[in-house]
């Protein structure tokens, strides 16, 4: 009986504040529209959208993003890029990555997909075969999604603490490899749709003990009103946010190396 099982978790997680908090997860999105003009629109969180922008991406910079299906953050790192310097769109799940596929065909005009190449490799590979490769990198981490989760009895029924647990393994590796491709000086955003600090704060800390010396943290400033300032980043809750989110994002620096 998983269902009854999430809901008491989180409604003990949030307190009080699950009584508001659950209603807005199961409510309207807000969404930006991407379009250009005789292509498809996309339709993104608005939150998801602050996310990718806060990486603070420059045309002529080499850019990863990391786990990019469905692919609408790709779209706003692309739109950053203006067709100058490299966007490595990477997804293992073969289905995922056609989606990805199809959303830059039918969204991004010619001058800015020319310079975004699609990958399916394991995220956790990249920290070894592409070290210190990139200046900016995206990794917005599979997650427990659980306003999805909440919409399918399938995967309430899946659900478990125990698999948070796993989860979170999974994005520290990711969190890792993601640290290692950095090139010294390069800034990335970690973010997930997870509501808890399992997935979001607590796998920040870990990868601070784990590269110690090697990245810090940065300040972001929480544009969209509503937003929460957690122990190491922003999260963006629908119940104050005006339905946008859930979103947490953290922003790392990987520090100089020393002579």
């Amino acid at each position: 009986m998983a269902a009854p099982d999430f809901f008491a978790f989180y409604s003990e997680y949030f307190g009080e504040r699950w009584n508001a908090l659950l209603p807005a997860l199961r409510g309207e999105a807000v969404y930006e529209t991407i379009q250009y003009p005789e292509k498809e629109p996309y339709y993104l969180d608005e939150a998801s959208a602050f996310a990718a922008r806060a990486l603070g991406v420059e045309p002529g910079m080499d850019v990863l993003d990391m786990c990019a299906a469905p692919g609408g953050k790709t779209l706003i790192l692309a739109q950053a890029l203006q067709g100058k310097g490299s966007l490595q769109s990477n997804d293992r799940s073969p289905d995922r990555r056609q989606r990805l596929s199809h959303v830059l065909e039918n969204t991004l005009p010619e001058e800015y997909r020319k310079i975004v190449q699609v990958s399916g490799y394991d995220g956790v590979r990249f920290g070894m075969y592409r070290k210190e490769t990139f200046d900016r990198i995206l990794l917005d981490a599979p997650c427990s999604s659980e306003r999805h989760v909440m919409e399918s009895e399938k995967y309430l029924a899946e659900w478990s603490q125990k698999r948070i647990s796993h989860i979170a393994i999974t994005q520290g590796s990711l969190l890792a490899s993601a640290v290692d491709a950095l090139k010294p000086g390069g800034q990335m955003i970690y973010s997930t749709c997870a509501l808890s600090k399992m997935e979001n704060d607590d796998v920040v800390r870990k990868i601070l003990k784990k590269r110690k010396g090697k990245v810090r943290v940065l300040k972001m400033k929480p544009d969209i009103p509503g937003t929460d300032q957690t122990e190491f980043g922003l999260q963006m809750l629908p119940d104050r946010c005006a339905g946008r989110g859930p979103i947490f994002c953290a922003k790392l620096e990987k520090l100089e190396n020393e002579n």
